[in-house]
């Protein structure tokens, strides 16, 4: 069963989750590393030794079984023949990571990689060979390459996860309570599919609405406990609030575990408030390495996707707005996620408010963030360009007030520059498609240039 939906003036042709075909368990995304030799003597040559080679190995181990959702499959090639069949044992365009070893050997064993479309990564240690000047030379002719120029074995696994972000894309499947918004690419379920391989499937809210459980259900008083036992205050919440909100959590839970899905948006956030606020739900997922976006922002659930899979961090979606006088940026909303650093990383303190934007009613997290944390903050736009820029967090209040709940003030760059530069590589004049960054903890932008040559994708630096 299809369902037509009119949105932003397009009609887009959504499949229902209760008619898509079951999804498949995922596998592990395959990844092809490719030895370009033997090493040479450690005391001479343009080569790495035996010593970095074992060092290789066993960091590309750990890595693999650290990340856990990634298979190697380890060979040598030195020409172009070896190359090719190692190619087909490892797969059709599947990721391959090079590890220069040799002076030049790189050069004569590339062409099927390149011929096959394969998104490539090459790793090359300093002294290795000459053959690092190529891989941008080979992007630059509009291959899916990109180069580590680095001793540090520690970007064999930050390689690795930018190599994974395709094959997991191509396994996405993305539930969507009508209606998505965004720019027009995102939008589109079609488009969607063809760019990124992910299939998004409609989720119907009243069929939704008979799966709640009521607030007697077992997880949803634990779910009430944990955040009300958890939470630093309770400031305007009722226990009304809190238990239709916790209804809503479990319930979006069990949904995503029903469905198999790896990302969730809602479109109708603030029509949920009689049966209960979502956000609590949000924060939930996002916890748990699951990406749910507010007002349905398609854009904004693909970054959020998108870096989940090549850093393993949670994000916070909010609307921008600029202080000049101290070079500052706030980021506002009122969901947030409370593991920042990943799923098993310790969570920030909260309090429990009313939603701003409701005369206080409703329940959602006022996330107080780390003070002096650098933060990336960004978009996925148009299925082609990611928006960019870094900060610090110099401002996080002990109570919000104006705006949304959860807050960050983070000092920029430029914030005048970035201020009158704000979304303008976007044709669009809704305001929640200008309005949304994602923000991350940590400087990913190397990360995400990465992404852009593999994926083909323009960076934008904002400010």
């Amino acid at each position: 069963m299809a369902a037509g939906l009119l949105l932003s003036s397009a009609t887009w042709t959504y499949t229902m989750a209760s008619a898509a075909p079951a999804p498949e368990p995922r596998r592990k995304s395959r990844i092809c590393v490719l030895f370009t030799a033997d090493p040479g003597p450690a005391d001479r040559g343009w080569n790495a030794d035996p010593a970095q080679l074992n060092a290789i190995k066993a960091r590309l181990a750990k890595a693999e079984q650290d990340l856990g959702n990634i298979e190697l499959v380890i060979g040598q090639a030195s020409n172009a023949e070896q190359a090719a069949a190692l190619l087909k044992k490892a797969g059709p365009k599947a990721p391959v990571l090079a590890i220069n070893m040799q002076l030049f050997t790189l050069t004569r064993m590339a062409q099927p990689i390149l011929d096959g479309g394969h998104p490539l990564a090459v790793f090359s240690l300093p002294a290795s060979g000459h053959d690092w000047m190529y891989p941008h030379r080979w992007q630059r002719k509009g291959h899916p390459v990109t180069l580590f120029p680095t001793s540090d074995y520690n970007d064999l696994e930050r390689a690795l996860r930018v190599l994974r972000v395709i094959p997991m894309l191509q396994q996405t499947r993305i539930l969507l309570f009508p209606p998505a918004r965004g720019t027009q690419p995102a939008q589109s379920p079609e488009q969607i599919k063809k760019r990124l391989g992910a299939d998004v499937v409609v989720v119907d809210e009243k069929a939704m609405e008979a799966q709640i459980p009521p607030p007697t259900d077992e997880a949803v008083r634990t779910e009430i406990r944990r955040w009300t036992n958890e939470a630093k205050e309770i400031v305007e919440p009722t226990r009304d609030d809190i238990s239709k909100a916790a209804c809503i959590s479990v319930a979006l839970q069990r949904l995503i575990a029903r469905e198999q899905a790896q990302g969730l948006a809602i479109g109708t956030c603030m029509g949920w408030l009689p049966k209960g606020f979502p956000c609590l739900g949000f924060t939930r997922l996002r916890d748990s390495g699951i990406p749910a976006a507010c007002e349905g922002d398609m854009d904004s659930l693909l970054t959020m996707i998108l870096f989940q899979y090549a850093i393993d961090r949670a994000g916070f979606q909010g609307n921008a707005t600029f202080d000049t006088s101290r070079n500052a940026l706030w980021t506002a909303h009122c969901t947030a996620p409370l593991k920042m650093e990943g799923v098993n990383s310790k969570q920030a303190p909260y309090l429990l408010r009313g939603h701003s934007e409701v005369g206080g009613s409703g329940c959602v997290p006022e996330v107080q963030y780390r003070l002096g944390e650098t933060v990336t903050r960004t978009k996925f736009v148009n299925l082609d360009t990611i928006l960019i820029s870094t900060g610090k967090i110099i401002e996080v209040p002990a109570r919000s007030v104006h705006g949304c709940r959860t807050q960050i003030v983070t000092e920029v760059r430029d914030a005048a520059k970035m201020a009158a530069g704000w979304s303008s590589v976007l044709e669009t004049e809704d305001a929640m498609t200008l309005l949304h960054r994602v923000v991350f903890y940590g400087d990913h932008v190397d990360t995400a240039r990465h992404l852009g040559r593999l994926m083909g994708l323009k960076i934008v630096e904002e400010g």
